[in-house]
């Protein structure tokens, strides 16, 4: 008798896709200005959740410290990235600042939160060194 197949989690279908797409993300706060505590932490990873399930995507972890985050995301390949990041960044800075507005004025000012710059990497599946030679090694037709 052959083993039962299980299921992944990590690999989800569409109606003419099956994917398994995940990126770490940074952002940094503007000027590299401590900004966060844990209560504002907590509050920030709330709505990056609440970001990621209007997309589709699944916020699979969150930390981060005075001055950034650190994101890991599950996101469908309907989605553009940079559109997601952009979602996520304005979301929280909105409702960080209509939240916490003397706190966040504190240490920023003017209308930025976030750097208008991020890290973004894509993350998952195999080393490319793998892939890599698992490319290099197909055969071409002919």
């Amino acid at each position: 008798m052959s083993p039962r197949w299980e299921p992944n989690p990590e690999v989800r279908r569409g109606r003419s896709v099956v994917h398994s797409l995940h990126a770490n993300l940074v952002f940094t706060t503007r000027y590299r200005r401590e900004v966060f505590t844990d209560e504002t932490l907590r509050r920030c990873e709330d709505i990056m959740i609440e970001v990621c399930d209007s997309f589709g995507a699944t916020l699979v972890e969150f930390n981060g410290e005075h001055d950034h985050v650190h994101l890991l995301v599950h996101y469908p390949p309907k989605v553009a990235l940079s559109t997601l990041v952009n979602s996520l960044k304005g979301v929280s800075a909105r409702l960080l600042r209509k939240e916490f507005p003397v706190h966040i004025r504190r240490h920023l000012w003017g209308g930025h939160f976030w750097s208008s710059s991020y890290f973004a990497a894509s993350c998952g599946g195999a080393p490319l060194s793998i892939i890599k030679e698992y490319i290099e090694n197909q055969k071409r037709p002919g």
